[in-house]
């Protein structure tokens, strides 16, 4: 019986997540039974698209409702796309280094605190692992525990944490 193995690894548009790819992938390219999930946090959504107006009338809010959900899913779908390129240098990379494209997930995320949307990915797709870069942050922050980083290795209870620097 073979067992998989599920890792999350987080990245962005940076150097630093870009050297994390290659080592994630130097490291497992050949390691049978992994499933990769690469997952991008989106933009926050501007405050417009998170609610109207609101109206008295019900058919008239129902309009609404419904006119704002249709302009929240084309925000995405265009973050989505302009946000691709950096999925498919990560993808150009792990491949480089020879690991199983058909063993690999792509997933967004798409709200304001990143490491609570890790979080729910790696919960909801039942990861093992999560893999993340550390980024530079300024003494204040490290000092009062600010980074994504700090906030995953303080709320990650139940998984393996790989902090790559």
């Amino acid at each position: 019986m073979s067992i998989t193995m599920r890792v999350l690894l987080a990245v962005d548009e940076s150097e630093n997540s870009h050297r994390v790819v290659r080592y994630v992938g130097s490291l497992l390219g050949r390691t049978p039974n992994v499933v990769l999930t690469l997952f991008h946090v989106l933009k926050p959504m501007p405050r417009g698209l998170l609610e109207h107006g609101g109206s008295e009338n019900p058919a008239a809010e129902e309009q609404l409702s419904v006119q704002l959900r249709d302009e929240q899913e084309a925000w995405i779908r265009k973050e989505r796309e302009s946000e691709c390129y950096v999925l498919k240098k990560v993808c150009e990379t792990l491949e480089q280094s020879g690991f199983d494209m058909s063993h690999v997930e792509v997933k967004y995320g798409r709200e304001d605190d990143i490491a609570r949307n890790i979080l729910e990915e790696a919960r909801s797709g039942h990861h093992e692992t999560i893999v993340v870069g550390r980024h530079g942050m300024s003494r204040i922050k490290r000092i009062f525990g600010g980074g994504v980083t700090d906030q995953l290795l303080r709320d990650a209870k139940g998984f393996t944490i790989w902090v790559v620097e």
